[in-house]
């Protein structure tokens, strides 16, 4: 992992069962609440009281699971394991797999991958670091799998076209995009993207 500030430490190894799948559950909740209030208000305004009310947890809980709001929010400042996921697939078919997994995202489970990233001028302070995990865990990450000049460039031009694409699909709620289907849409926006990856090919 790279250029993340994220808190780290030992971890124990817990077994696998009802309860360890609930907690998983519950921190993911915590952390969709935390993402959706960011995009919204500017951190120094966010409260856990707040973060704990959308997710329908308690302040104390967050607290358990998180240790405080400063913890908690480098974790949805981080880009890390987004990145793991956008990222995972071949070269070749690289910009279909990332155009996919941004409108799945938003589809499917609410959020996306990238987008809070447009928000990183409500922040301060916090907004730097934002920018900083996104273009170590995300551009700069991306563009190392590149090969060829301008492997920089073209990374953020590919990841210039899923941050428009996440704001007509999840800001500006483009209708017909909405209504068409996600292969058909990865099937065509996914070149346009490819083109930055694998020029030419």
């Amino acid at each position: 992992m790279s250029g993340v500030s994220t808190p780290s430490g030992p971890r124990a190894a817990a077994p696998e069962g009802p309860g360890r799948r609930d907690a998983e559950a519950t921190k993911a909740v915590i952390l969709k609440a935390a993402r959706y209030l960011l995009a919204r208000h500017a951190h120094a305004d966010i409260t856990l009281k707040a973060v704990a009310e959308r997710a329908g947890v308690s302040a104390p809980l967050i607290l358990k699971y998180f240790g405080n709001k400063d913890a908690l929010f480098a974790r949805v400042m981080s880009f890390d394991t987004d990145a793991d996921d956008l990222l995972d697939a071949p070269l070749a078919d690289l910009g279909r797999h990332m155009v996919r997994h941004v409108l799945a995202s938003q589809r499917e489970r609410g959020t996306d991958p990238l987008l809070r990233i447009a928000f990183a001028p409500l922040h301060g302070d916090h907004g730097e670091i934002l920018r900083a995990n996104f273009r170590a865990q995300v551009t700069e990450r991306l563009a190392a799998r590149l090969t060829g000049p301008d492997a920089g460039l073209r990374a953020e031009l590919a990841v210039a076209g899923l941050l428009g694409l996440g704001v007509m699909y999840g800001i500006a709620r483009g209708p017909h995009l909405r209504e068409t289907d996600l292969d058909a849409i990865a099937d065509r926006y996914g070149t346009l993207v490819q083109e930055q990856l694998t020029p030419g090919t």
